[in-house]
């Protein structure tokens, strides 16, 4: 997996994501699918701080991997039964693989895509299912976040904390963007990110070349225009 961003990798920014993160009321689809899955073995891949991965069905056996250390070490203040992991060495066998958020638009080229979409092909078991969601590019996500004001939101043990986004490129299919943190005692961090914007074309043909069966393709309940949610059966 790439070299993780500062906002999940910075032991102070890591502290402060899931407070401007908000309410994340969107990943109850999720737990839905599992359900209709009958998923029993998961791997949240790219878990970050673990929002989703410890609302897994208690029952489950559940793997959050993500490459951000600070991000995991606020996974397993949630989670005591969980495994928590920086790497997939010694891996497979899953029922289900999950990549909710961001996730899947953080490999910009079309080898880091591919290479992620194998990798995960080989840790499911025959009949296994990968879910992810995307955004749809001719939503045009970009305009609406220009329109971004900084906001203050009060993190608790740290205090006031101010957030400031701004739209740094849109040089199609990528799309690059900043955030500025600044702390009650005056320190300010910033992280810079780049997502790619991949059309129904493109994620379904990386998708068939990985060796996937596309099941369903959803729109995302919270934001149906926005974004679309895959179910992908290894056969």
């Amino acid at each position: 997996m790439r070299v993780p961003d500062a906002i999940f990798a910075h032991p102070r920014l890591a502290a402060v994501y899931d407070t401007f993160d908000g309410d994340r009321g969107d990943l109850d689809a999720y737990l839905d699918i599992v359900a209709d899955l009958g998923a029993h073995r998961i791997l949240d891949f790219g878990c970050g701080t673990g929002s989703l991965t410890a609302r897994l069905p208690a029952g489950c056996d559940v793997t959050g991997y993500d490459p951000a250390a600070a991000s995991l070490d606020i996974a397993r203040t949630k989670s005591g039964t969980v495994d928590w992991r920086d790497t997939l060495t010694g891996l497979s066998g899953f029922d289900l693989v999950l990549m909710t958020g961001n996730v899947a638009q953080v490999f910009l080229t079309d080898d880091d895509w591919a290479h992620t979409l194998h990798t995960i092909h080989d840790l499911l078991r025959p009949g296994g299912h990968l879910v992810f969601e995307t955004r749809r590019p001719e939503y045009r996500a970009w305009d609406e976040w220009a329109q971004r004001r900084p906001e203050t939101r009060h993190v608790p043990g740290i205090g006031p904390v101010e957030q400031h986004f701004t739209l740094t490129e849109v040089h199609l299919p990528l799309v690059s963007f900043r955030y500025r943190y600044t702390f009650p005692d005056g320190e300010t961090l910033t992280s810079d990110s780049t997502l790619r914007f991949r059309d129904r074309y493109d994620l379904d043909a990386g998708l068939t070349a990985a060796g996937f069966r596309i099941t369903d393709v959803r729109q995302a309940p919270d934001r149906p225009a926005q974004q679309r949610v895959f179910l992908c059966e290894k056969p």
